[in-house]
């Protein structure tokens, strides 16, 4: 195995096709790129401590000349329970009366160009030509040459608002504080029992609950833009309209809910017969956490783009770590420029 590889390794380097290559460009223009981007999400997933999702949503992007660009998203988890952690869980395992939801997830701000600018750059292209289809392309090492070009880069300031809801698994946000079930106590100060009598024998009693945030973003970002195509001599064009995004921001929510425990002891023997409310309030929230960002889409009609963030949400005090991973397909842009000029005849 190993001597093939090295001979197919020695016949690829003795490629008689890699020659300098001439080129003609056909436009490298970093500013004209379309103002608004709209976006279909199949799949996106996330590992939140809170909650593990994996789910569906879409997004719009609208840049409003060299001054500012605003973005919408929307997340939910798909229908079924599975896809839904938390909600999964509370449906098959609690044991008290909360309804569990659906996660819901949704962003909306802006970014103000605090510098747009134009720099002179390069950029990678891969030569590829008709007769590399099928399996010809696959047995190549693709080569690829360096093209001059423009870069538009923009130094951003970034505000917005986050809204998000999910189920919670309570009992493992008790136990990531040193609590139990017995902190949880209603108007007459009884605890929420730590066990429950099953087929003879004691087991774990399960809390679940739900939790609604409501907060702001801030934060920086740096956008890289290229908008250029080539027309190679020997191959293929070339082309590279990547509109890549890295961002920083503070995550700050100063509205954190989580509902009360309602459970109903069955038990008229019980102290905790009857139906009562649980206060929730001994669980802390923690409302400051971070993330770190990254976008990428391409200057075109139909495309996709991608992106992901990593970072710590406001939630549950120590339940907050999350990582995210996206994409959206397809993607419309456009200029939203359907005006012609008329001349009378």
């Amino acid at each position: 195995m190993f001597l093939t590889a090295s001979v197919n390794l020695f016949a690829q380097g003795e490629r008689k096709d890699k020659t300098a290559v001439t080129y003609e460009e056909l436009y490298d223009e970093p500013y004209s790129v379309n103002k608004l981007f709209v976006g279909i999400q199949p799949l996106y997933a996330e590992m939140f401590v809170t909650n593990v999702t994996a789910g569906f949503g879409a997004e719009a992007v609208y840049y409003h000349k060299d001054k500012a660009d605003f973005r919408v998203a929307f997340r939910k988890s798909y229908s079924q329970q599975f896809f839904d952690f938390a909600r999964d869980l509370a449906v098959k395992k609690s044991d008290v009366d909360n309804r569990a939801e659906v996660f819901n997830y949704y962003e909306f701000g802006g970014t103000y160009h605090i510098k747009d600018f134009e720099e002179s750059s390069k950029t990678k292209m891969f030569l590829y030509k008709n007769s590399y289809k099928g399996n010809k392309w696959a047995a190549r090492v693709p080569l690829n040459a360096e093209v001059p070009c423009k870069v538009r880069k923009i130094y951003g300031a970034r505000l917005g608002g986050i809204i998000w809801d999910s189920s919670a698994d309570i009992g493992r946000a008790l136990k990531a504080q040193n609590l139990t079930n017995a902190d949880l106590k209603n108007s007459e100060g009884v605890g929420l029992p730590m066990t429950k009598f099953v087929n003879g024998r004691n087991e774990s009693f399960d809390v679940f609950s739900n939790i609604a945030s409501k907060g702001l973003y801030v934060g920086g970002s740096m956008t890289w833009i290229k908008n250029v195509a080539v027309n190679f001599d020997k191959f293929e064009e070339g082309l590279d309209d990547l509109i890549f995004t890295a961002y920083f921001d503070v995550l700050v929510s100063p509205s954190i809910k989580v509902d009360n425990i309602v459970y109903t002891d069955t038990d008229p023997n019980s102290p905790n017969a009857g139906t009562h409310t649980y206060d929730i309030s001994p669980l802390k929230t923690k409302m400051l956490g971070f993330r770190l960002g990254m976008d990428g889409r391409f200057n075109r009609m139909f495309s996709w783009s991608y992106g992901g963030e990593v970072g710590y949400r406001p939630s549950f005090e120590g339940k907050g770590f999350y990582a995210m991973l996206k994409i959206s397909f397809p993607v419309f842009g456009t200029n939203l420029d359907y005006k012609v000029e008329s001349f009378g005849k």
